[in-house]
């Protein structure tokens, strides 16, 4: 089962810095994200989302490959590749996977103008080396679903002084 981790940032950027230290971690097999995303709530109040995964872009891809394929077999294939990756596109817009997009809009909107949350799905991870690459990254943990020790020990990382 996913743990659910959220944490909040006092600026637009640290964050998005958390993450690629996360996906750097992803690459060398010590954690397994489900999802990671970035929210920022600009200046003027409004929630941005910073998705890993862009579904809409992949679902146009997909979709315009398959569709060229088929537009193929009917003699067509511009005709083809072209409602396959509009019909691609907006499937891959209707879809959500992963963190709720609304639960993260909903949260990001509590915040003060200019701050960062990231939120996390890990599907596995190694504690003690992750909790030792995110030492002194800052941060306050908001919301999780691991247990309350397990939130204590990844809270200390954050707040421990960087390593020399």
């Amino acid at each position: 089962m996913s743990e659910l981790i959220v944490i909040g940032y006092d600026n637009a950027f640290q964050a998005e810095e958390v993450r690629v230290k996360l996906l750097k971690l992803q690459r060398d097999y010590l954690i397994d994200l489900e999802d990671a995303v970035v929210a920022v709530k600009q200046p003027d109040g409004k929630v941005k989302l910073n998705q890993v995964y862009q579904l809409t872009q992949t679902g146009a891809v997909a979709g315009g490959f398959w569709g060229a394929l088929i537009g193929m077999l009917f003699l067509n294939p511009l005709l083809g590749a072209a409602v396959g990756a509009g019909a691609g596109a907006i499937s891959g817009a209707l879809t959500d996977v992963g963190i709720n997009d609304q639960f993260m809009k909903e949260l990001a909107a509590t915040f003060t103008p200019g701050s960062s949350a990231l939120f996390i799905l890990v599907r596995k991870a190694t504690p003690d080396k992750v909790l030792a690459e995110l030492q002194g990254t800052g941060g306050k943990v908001l919301k999780t679903s691991l247990s309350h020790e397990d939130e204590a020990k990844l809270q200390a990382a954050l707040d421990a002084a960087k390593p020399a």
